[in-house]
């Protein structure tokens, strides 16, 4: 298998990917795809995919930006690989990645939050080395807004 990465920085080079999203966010519309990229993207969001012969395998969104506690930190967000090659080290791919452009970006830390029942990205995350530092705490307000 050649593997290839490639940065995504533009919102229709992100929406020609969203079928491996939608492994993620089954109910994830095109229209509500764009709309949310279209308030993303200039907040420093950009995604990676991982192709095989232009077919995408996997693909993280992440962003960088700066808290009080950590200084400047990149956010892993939306990270999902195609069911059908999980466990083939494209997520290890992703992750090294990801530690390196927060190393070229001069980030102190990576951050990242996994639903607490997704017992296998739990696994996943660990084993890349990362820790649980705290809680992400979440009050819905509208349950018709979310995407999940």
């Amino acid at each position: 298998m050649k593997l290839q990465l490639k940065d995504l920085t533009t919102i229709e080079e992100m929406v020609e990917q969203i079928d491996t999203m939608r492994f993620l966010y089954p109910n994830l519309s095109e229209e509500k795809y764009r709309s949310y990229l279209s308030e993303m993207v200039p907040h420093n969001y950009s995604q990676i995919g991982v192709f095989e012969n232009e077919v995408c395998l996997g693909i993280t969104g992440c962003w960088s930006a700066t808290k009080l506690w950590t200084g400047k930190y990149l956010e892993i967000d939306n990270f999902v690989v195609n069911p059908n090659f999980r466990s083939k080290g494209i997520g290890k791919l992703l992750t090294d990645y990801i530690e390196q452009k927060a190393i070229d970006l001069g980030c102190s830390s990576i951050v990242l939050d996994a639903f607490t029942a997704n017992f296998a990205a739990h696994r996943f995350y660990y084993n890349q080395g990362y820790g649980p530092k705290g809680f992400h705490f979440v009050k819905i307000i509208d349950e018709k807004k979310l995407t999940i």
